[in-house]
């Protein structure tokens, strides 16, 4: 899975006579042949006049959007922080917003919220206390030690069922405590130094705090060592294990299962899905050799990251000064009002989305988008029917699942009732710990329940979209449906190579290596003959090496496998789009000439390229290579066009150039 105008959207499809604007000629830098360097020809001038902003380690397209829809959401919630006669909409977003904004009342109280959690950890005296504050912990939405959360059934995917995954690690990755290499061994020695000063700031001595922050490390240490890779966690099939609860208890005799179950307000269940086994077991082995000391240490500073934003300016710094200034590079926070549009978009996201959709939605704006993506559809329909490597039987069931693909477009059929959160004007960390409380109980009461696949996984503002396959459907917030995705004064060509390109990715990931082993009804089953799924990962190895190929920044190169989803999906996306288009055009009778010199095919993969014009941060470069299954822009342009002959005759490459592989790569 997986960016904001006061603006409505009032057509998907340009109408004949409608004003006609082309790609954004700003953007692009002429003086690149785009057969050498796509990306920098089309974007090549707005990297130049788009430094990244001091409060960002990366600033594109989609934040660009993300920043306009982050402006509207503040006058929204600032009408109704100040506002009289609010509705109960406007008073819990207003005085969520207001309690984030009183810095004076935060500083004022100082630790006190959360001086009687800590004050329980540190009085823990047995295993069963630490059993107890595992749970008591999860409750509080802080996912200590494992994961424990409800998803669909797998192989039943309407029934929702209890899941215990890996988890409990701070840092980014596994690879970040275990590798060797000089970068992430600097990491770890300045997250001990970080978490020290943590603990002093809630009181400990200097020499205590450090020795506790090296107890946090060797825990968290043994937790990666029993995990898995990124690589592996894509793969639904390796991470399937129905067991019983007396089975999950002998696997790890020293826990309390029932105590965990229980104090993390889990109704009663016979069987859940054991993601990663060994982990557990390892974990299991391990654990019971690590002291109450080291316990607390660690769940104190879990503890004290997790709330260092609600606290006061002291924490709140330190938080930022590590896992933003040394991460990613950011050199300073962004600005406080915006930073508590995001918490209260975050933690009441289906209040203040139903206010965005008023502001920034028209009403005819679900069916003219729906009718893009139907052009999509169809556009898929032909490229399965016309595959010369797949098989008939294997083309039915494909052609099967994706007519049962639920498109979901704007907002959700329903919004999420936060009726019982109770939330004050004078109280932001009571509010933000109410609002976690209230957010783990709703997916506690999941479990052994039918699934509810009309909910959403993201806000109505926000600027992305995605595909669910346990669920069968593909989702765009309303948030993501404006420039420079889609824009009703563009012609075809360039709506479709922005907006089309991304309705096709997310139709894609429904049959990239991880969502084709999914059926149409979202189980986890193998639709397809062995040798169509011989022939599909053969083609799939050869997006992976491609993308591996490629450095992301100085000798940190992709990992085509981690990120093989998404590029087999950008792939597809861009390929299916311009299908579709030529099937628009066609249709329409409209002409083919060139606006601003531009032919349409040409203008087509200019308004694809331009979404993902960007800049980023070196650490957060080298961060993302190792967590990010997404691509950097550059190789999500380049390393898609010269996968596609139809980019290479719309520009007139010649087979020599670097634009052009002889040995392209192509799943769908």
């Amino acid at each position: 899975m997986r960016l904001l105008s006061l603006l409505a959207i009032p057509a998907l499809l340009c109408a004949a006579d409608a004003p006609m604007t082309s790609v954004d000629k700003a953007a692009m830098n002429p003086s690149i042949d785009p057969c050498v360097d796509f990306y920098q020809y089309a974007c090549g001038n707005w990297i130049a006049r788009n430094p990244l902003p001091a409060d960002r380690s990366r600033w594109g397209r989609f934040a660009e959007l993300q920043d306009r829809n982050e402006r509207v959401l503040l006058d929204i919630i600032q009408a109704a922080a100040a506002k009289a006669g609010r509705t109960p909409v406007e008073r819990m977003i207003g005085d969520a917003f207001a309690s984030c904004m009183d810095t004076a009342a935060i500083e004022k109280r100082g630790i006190e919220p959360i001086k009687p959690e800590l004050e329980r950890i540190e009085g823990m005296a047995s295993a069963t206390d630490v059993a107890a504050e595992i749970a008591r912990l999860h409750r509080m939405g802080i996912r200590v030690v494992f994961a424990f959360d409800s998803e669909p059934d797998a192989k039943d995917s309407t029934r929702t069922i209890a899941n215990l995954a890996q988890g409990g690690l701070s840092l980014p990755d596994r690879d970040y405590y275990l590798k060797p290499d000089a970068r992430f061994a600097e990491i770890r020695k300045r997250y001990v130094q970080h978490v020290a000063r943590m603990f002093q700031l809630a009181g400990e001595s200097a020499g205590t705090a450090t020795q506790d922050a090296q107890q946090v490390l060797a825990l968290e240490t043994l937790l990666a060592t029993a995990s898995v890779d990124r690589v592996t966690l894509r793969d639904p099939a390796k991470n399937y294990h129905i067991m019983t609860k007396k089975e999950v208890a002998a696997l790890v005799p020293a826990m309390d299962w029932s105590l965990f179950f229980e104090g993390a307000g889990a109704p009663a269940f016979d069987s859940l899905n054991v993601a990663q086994p060994d982990f557990l077991k390892q974990i299991g082995d391990a654990l019971p050799t690590e002291s109450l000391d080291a316990f607390k240490a660690y769940f104190e500073y879990h503890l004290l990251h997790a709330r260092a934003a609600r606290l006061t300016g002291a924490f709140e710094n330190e938080d930022f000064d590590f896992w933003q200034r040394t991460l990613t590079g950011v050199p300073q926070p962004r600005p406080r009002q915006f930073r508590c549009v995001q918490m209260v978009d975050r933690g009441l996201g289906d209040l203040l989305g139903q206010k965005y959709v008023e502001a920034a939605f028209g009403a005819d704006a679900k069916a003219r988008i729906g009718q893009l993506v139907g052009n999509l559809e169809k556009a898929m329909g032909e490229d399965i029917h016309g595959l010369t490597w797949m098989g008939e039987d294997t083309k039915k069931a494909a052609i099967a699942k994706l007519g049962a693909i639920t498109n979901n477009v704007g907002y959700p059929k329903k919004w999420r009732d936060y009726g019982n959160v109770a939330i004050s004007r004078d109280d932001f960390y009571g509010n933000a710990a109410r609002i976690a409380e209230f957010l783990h109980r709703r997916q506690m009461d999941k479990i052994g329940k039918p699934t509810d696949k009309s909910e959403w996984g993201m806000t109505t503002p926000t600027v992305n979209a995605f595909y669910s396959p346990e669920y069968n459907s593909i989702n765009f917030p309303a948030g993501i449906l404006q420039p420079p995705f889609f824009d009703a004064q563009r012609d075809l060509a360039v709506n479709y190579g922005g907006a089309g390109s991304v309705i096709g990715h997310e139709m894609t990931h429904g049959f990239d290596d991880e969502g084709r082993k999914f059926d149409g009804d979202g189980n986890l089953r193998d639709w397809w003959t062995a040798a169509d799924g011989a022939e599909f990962e053969k083609r799939a190895a050869c997006i992976a090496g491609e993308y591996s190929g490629f450095s992301s920044v100085d000798d940190v190169k992709l990992n085509g496998r981690l990120t093989l989803g998404e590029n087999t999906a950008d792939n597809g996306g861009l390929r299916i789009a311009y299908m579709a288009l030529q099937d628009a055009l066609a249709e329409k009778g409209a002409k083919r000439g060139k606006v601003d010199k531009l032919k349409p095919e040409q203008r087509f993969f200019l308004g694809f390229a331009q979404i993902w014009c960007e800049n980023m941060r070196p650490e957060e470069l080298r961060t993302r290579a190792v967590t990010d299954p997404h691509s950097p822009g550059r190789f999500r342009v380049n390393g898609t066009v010269v996968n596609m002959p139809e980019f290479q005759k719309a520009f007139s490459c010649k087979p020599t150039q670097p634009m052009v592989h002889a040995d392209s790569c192509r799943v769908w």
